[in-house]
């Protein structure tokens, strides 16, 4: 809550300094046009908001992963580090309550640490040392090197002069001491606001595991071959699903007949996640190649039928009735009107199915698969190798941004009229 509370505000001081300040500085040329409010050709991406974004992520990221790549002043408050000491005020049968010290030595974690000497001190209870990974807790026994020990009715009844029962706890300091139903103190070090490496290690890790797998390989491939792999298998489930996809939206789109036929059938299937579809093709198609790739062609077959049908539905009457008007045939029709004015659609929906695509390739690669970028990431989950995780999630975003970027360019080239008519 705290981060996305965080966000929230430079995402707000960011677009009052850029859109009051720098855009003033600057000359936009959109500003000059009288109408840009649903003018798509006047609503392009900010590139300093863009940069910021990115800026902002990273800087959170290491913020609070306490990472070597920022100064010290932009970490978030880390977990307690070091020597901690609570006092403890204990009874027993027979004798005055005495009061001991417990010394907690917090060490960081990937590390080990023995737990410091102490004096036993001079009454009954004696002072205790223990030793706790940060972000972690342990139990700390007491009474076991006291004269009087739980036999002897030993309770403790007080931390830091604050009272305290079973199932209570206390604020210190250095962490929360609790007590268990059965009277064991418990030692919680406190965590601050930084992440643990285990759930999100910092960017240098990530960059290490990186640099590691590049050149050393993962489970007998090499990361180019994982992420090859990945992008094969997107790639041909994607052209097998734009082969049908697309005749069949035109089909749809251009006939009542195939309409009403088909129309059941891709808007029962359109909803229907392809995680949905797993155990289903795996009956079918086994665990080889071919489920992979048949659970990907079904992730872009809909999208792009129901893409291509928007186009052909979205063509301007008006186009159609001129072009008849001139004496064109149905052909000439299909060819210069209708397939030029659905291809923006068409390319809407083939961005998306691209995504899609991706995104059911980690669910694909879990079925037995060898190579590719989702098997390594399912693996390296199974471990806890968070760092992997991360490292595979970054690489298939950065991946798909280039694939949606290419398709874009190829946009502007194969349609440059998209917009304009």
């Amino acid at each position: 809550m705290i981060v996305f509370l965080i966000y929230a505000i430079v995402f707000v001081v960011s677009f009052v300094l850029v859109k009051f300040i720098v855009r003033k500085t600057t000359t936009d040329y959109t500003s000059l046009k009288t109408v840009t409010f649903g003018d798509e050709s006047a609503v392009v991406p900010n590139r300093i908001a863009s940069v910021i974004s990115i800026l902002v992520i990273f800087l959170l990221w290491a913020a609070f992963t306490g990472s070597k790549l920022v100064p010290g002043f932009l970490h978030a408050p880390g977990p307690f580090i070091g020597d901690a000491t609570f006092t403890y005020t204990a009874t027993a049968d027979g004798v005055e309550p005495d009061d001991a010290t417990v010394t907690v030595r917090v060490f960081e974690v990937g590390t080990d640490a023995d737990a410091p000497e102490v004096d036993p001190g001079e009454g009954w209870a004696k002072n205790d040392s223990d030793s706790v990974g940060a972000w972690r807790s342990g139990l700390i026994r007491v009474d076991r090197n006291d004269e009087m020990d739980r036999d002897a009715g030993h309770t403790v009844i007080a931390v830091n002069g604050e009272p305290i029962e079973p199932g209570g706890s206390v604020m210190t300091e250095f962490g929360r001491v609790g007590m268990s139903p059965k009277g064991t103190l418990n030692f919680e070090p406190a965590k601050g606001w930084q992440m643990e490496p285990i759930w999100l290690p910092p960017p240098e890790a990530v960059l290490a595991r990186l640099g590691e797998i590049a050149s050393d390989g993962y489970r007998d491939s090499t990361l180019w071959e994982h992420l090859g792999y990945s992008l094969f298998r997107v790639i041909l489930g994607f052209f097998f699903g734009a082969l049908v996809g697309i005749p069949l939206g035109y089909a749809m789109g251009l006939s009542d007949w195939f309409r009403g036929w088909f129309d059941p059938i891709v808007e029962f299937m359109r909803p229907v996640p392809p995680l949905a579809l797993i155990p289903l093709v795996i009956i079918w198609a086994g665990i080889g190649e071919l489920g992979k790739i048949i659970l990907l062609f079904l992730a872009a077959l809909w999208i792009m039928a129901i893409a291509a049908r928007a186009g052909v539905s979205g063509v301007a009457i008006s186009k159609v009735h001129a072009a008849y008007s001139l004496g064109a045939s149905k052909w000439q029709i299909m060819r210069h009107v209708i397939v030029p004015n659905s291809l923006p659609e068409i390319f809407t929906g083939a961005r998306v199915a691209m995504g899609v695509c991706w995104g059911t390739v980690v669910a694909a690669e879990l079925v037995a698969a060898e190579k590719g970028a989702g098997m390594m990431i399912m693996v390296a989950s199974k471990f806890q190798l968070t760092d992997i995780v991360i490292m595979g999630i970054i690489l298939i975003g950065i991946i798909g941004f280039g694939i949606d970027i290419l398709m874009r360019w190829a946009e502007r080239v194969l349609v440059p009229w998209k917009g304009r008519v």
